[in-house]
């Protein structure tokens, strides 16, 4: 496995890119990392698909608005549909041709909403955490805040009613949330900090809200679900047993894609490529060679 970084031109600035490069003449994976506003930086676990003679190429990059690219600064350009042309300009720049796609969180509403746009090349589907329906995200929320501490569900009601989504408190409660529905394990010192500095909070504050439960943002009113049986190409949705994006959506969401599979980690809330990475990654490695052998 050979690692290349660098950027590439697209129309509103310079994406930074990462490719972990395999051995194998297969199709690369794109990963669309999750936010908005965030980074590949933790989706990196993914590279140890690329080692070995079975090694499959990995390809990341951060979307313009946080991470490592460069602009917009316009928050009138933070919207999905830039977001998706981009994504097809990042394909056309690093010649991904034929390619698999996995996106996390947000990453999964951008790969619906770019794999509604018809494209050409596309071999298979990952859903990871997906949110393809902001309204049902936010029931879905309101029902794990009732399963926290009455103290944690009062503060944020109370910051969320006065304003105060910038204050310790609410950041204090915030953690509690996570730690029951985004991360179930402690992530090092190193991590954190990275993903922290790589971060954009305007931009997600702009595109979804002050918090994963408060859905303010431009995406308050997102929802593919009456268009998902148009997705035509071999699909995995996966979660956690925990995960903010619950078993109970991310089940109906796939009932809705045309054969796509489900697979449910048990020890895991948002983040099984953290909480379980080897069985994360042997799950992805044997769904694309699924995929890889279907399409021939």
């Amino acid at each position: 496995m050979s690692i290349e970084e660098g950027f590439i031109e697209v129309t509103w600035g310079k994406v930074w890119y990462r490719k972990a490069k395999g051995a194998a003449d297969t199709a690369p994976l794109l990963v669309l990392h999750g936010g908005p506003g965030a980074s590949c930086y933790p989706l990196q676990r993914l590279d140890k698909l690329a080692e070995g003679l079975s090694g499959r190429t990995v390809v990341y990059y951060d979307q313009l608005g946080a991470g490592r690219s460069q602009g917009p600064t316009d928050k009138a350009l933070w919207n999905l549909d830039r977001y998706v042309e981009e994504l097809g300009q990042v394909r056309e720049r690093l010649e991904l041709d034929e390619v698999h796609i996995l996106g996390h969180s947000w990453g999964t509403t951008l790969l619906a909403a770019y794999l509604l746009t018809k494209p050409a090349g596309v071999k298979s589907a990952i859903f990871s955490s997906p949110c393809l329906s902001a309204p049902r995200w936010a029931k879905d929320q309101e029902r794990l805040l009732k399963q926290l501490p009455e103290e944690t569900q009062e503060a944020i009601a109370r910051c969320e009613a006065d304003g105060s989504t910038d204050s310790e408190e609410y950041k204090q409660a915030m953690q509690v949330f996570a730690k029951n529905f985004v991360c179930r394990i402690e992530i090092s010192a190193e991590e954190k900090e990275a993903t922290s500095k790589l971060g954009n909070h305007e931009v997600y504050n702009t595109m979804w809200g002050p918090s994963e439960f408060c859905v303010t943002g431009n995406l308050k009113e997102f929802d593919c679900t009456p268009r998902l049986h148009e997705i035509e190409v071999p699909s995995l949705f996966l979660c956690g047993r925990y995960d903010e994006a619950t078993p109970e959506s991310t089940g109906y969401f796939s009932s809705l894609v045309p054969g796509a599979k489900l697979q449910i980690f048990e020890k895991s809330a948002h983040s099984p490529y953290r909480e379980q990475p080897e069985e994360y990654r042997e799950t992805v490695a044997e769904f694309l060679e699924e995929a890889e052998l279907a399409g021939k």
